[in-house]
């Protein structure tokens, strides 16, 4: 985790403080984790919700979640590719 501090409000309890700017954090970025405030976050593009990141890893990612979706579908069809090329390799070999 990126480490925002917690420092205690008069209201009661600990309070997350924003890595950016220190002012009271929102909520954890989507990438990193680390607390964020409004006004130190963009929404993300391109998913069916939408998620807050911080502006560290808008810069060095982009606000679209399109490499992310692009990955998870990667992960299934590259065992699925080398399966289907295994099997054509074994019936081509029985057949020889």
């Amino acid at each position: 985790m990126s480490g925002g501090l917690i420092h205690s409000d008069d209201g009661g309890g600990p309070v997350a403080r924003c890595v950016r700017c220190g002012a009271e954090a929102a909520g954890p970025c989507a990438r990193c984790h680390a607390p964020v405030c409004g006004d130190c976050c963009v929404l993300t593009e391109g998913g069916a919700r939408v998620w807050a990141i911080c502006l560290a890893c808008e810069d060095r990612g982009g606000r679209s979640l399109r490499r992310g979706w692009a990955m998870v579908i990667g992960w299934i069809t590259l065992p699925i590719v080398a399966l289907v090329l295994l099997v054509a390799l074994l019936e081509w070999l029985r057949r020889r």
